[in-house]
C-alpha cells in the first residue's frame, strides 16, 4: 500500500478505490472516451512497441455533483492504480513561492510513484492571470503548474476537473496541454432514471414508485442531487416508521 511520507503526506491523500465504470451510470459518448483510456494503458507495452505511449492529461468539465470525481476514482480502479488526491487546503499557501515549490512536490511524487493524481478544483490553481483580484502569487502558481504539466515525462494520469472553464487561463486550455477535455454534464431522463436505479437498490421501495416519473420531475437534477433525493425519502419514511419508501416520500423530499 502506498502512503506519502513526510511533507507530501499533507498534500495529498490516497487510496484504492473499488470503484468501476459498472458502478456509474454516464452517457455513451463520455464511457466510450474513459473505455479508450483505460485500453491504451491496459496495452501499455503493444503501444511502446510501436513507438506510442497512452494519453495521461485529461482536463474534466462539469457542473457540481455530476460525478467528476467519481469518473477520477473509476479509472483508478479499473486500472488497480491508487489515487492520489491533491488537497488544496495543503498546497496552496500564502508565502511567496510555497505554493509553487508543494506542486513541484506533487509532480516530483509521479516520477516515483505511479497513480491516477487528481487535482479537483484546479481552476484556484490556474486562474485567468487577469481577473480583479489577480496577486504576484497567483501567477507565479500558474506559471509553474503549467511548466511542470510540459515536462512532465511521468507513467501516471493527471485528471483536472473543474467547474469554472471560464474562470481559468486561455493557457492551460490550450491544444496540447491535455491530451483530451471530457465534459460531464448533468443527465438526461435515461441517466438520471439509470442513477436511482443504481441508489434504490437496497432501499425497500413501495408499490406505487415509479422511478421513471420521479426522473421526469428531475430536469437539470446532477447525481450527487437524485442521491440526495432518495436519502431524503428514505429518511422520511423511517421517521414515519414505514417498511418501504413510497411516491409520497420522494415528492415531499
Amino acid at each position: 500500500v502506498v502512503r506519502p511520507k513526510g511533507e507530501l503526506a499533507g498534500l495529498v491523500s490516497v487510496h484504492y478505490p473499488t470503484t468501476r465504470f459498472e458502478n456509474m451510470v454516464l452517457d455513451k459518448a463520455t464511457l466510450k472516451k474513459l473505455g479508450r483510456i483505460v485500453d491504451e494503458h491496459r496495452n501499455r507495452e503493444k503501444l511502446a512497441a510501436h513507438g506510442l505511449s497512452p494519453r495521461r492529461k485529461f482536463l474534466l468539465v462539469g457542473p457540481p455533483g455530476t460525478g467528476k470525481t467519481l469518473t477520477a476514482s473509476a479509472l483508478a480502479g479499473e486500472l488497480g492504480l491508487p489515487l492520489f488526491t491533491i488537497l488544496l487546503d495543503g498546497v496552496i499557501n500564502r508565502y511567496m513561492g510555497e505554493t509553487s515549490s508543494k506542486i513541484r512536490l506533487v509532480f516530483e511524487a509521479m516520477k516515483k510513484t505511479r497513480g491516477v493524481y487528481f487535482f479537483d478544483e484546479v481552476d484556484a490553481l490556474a486562474t485567468k492571470r487577469l481577473i480583479e483580484n489577480d496577486v504576484g502569487e497567483a501567477r507565479r502558481t500558474l506559471n509553474s503548474i503549467l511548466q511542470l504539466l510540459d515536462e512532465d515525462d511521468s507513467d501516471a494520469l493527471i485528471i483536472a476537473a473543474t467547474n469554472r472553464p471560464d474562470v481559468l487561463d486561455p493557457a492551460i486550455l490550450r491544444p496540447g496541454r491535455f491530451d483530451r477535455r471530457i465534459n460531464v454534464p448533468r443527465p438526461d431522463l435515461v441517466g438520471r432514471v439509470g442513477i436511482l436505479q443504481v441508489h434504490t437498490r437496497k432501499v425497500p421501495l413501495s408499490s406505487d414508485v415509479e422511478l421513471e416519473i420521479i426522473g421526469r420531475g428531475c430536469p437539470g437534477f446532477s447525481g450527487a442531487d437524485l442521491e440526495n433525493l432518495v436519502n431524503e425519502a428514505s429518511l422520511l419514511a423511517a421517521r414515519q416508521d414505514k417498511d418501504s419508501v413510497a411516491m409520497i416520500d420522494f415528492e415531499m423530499a
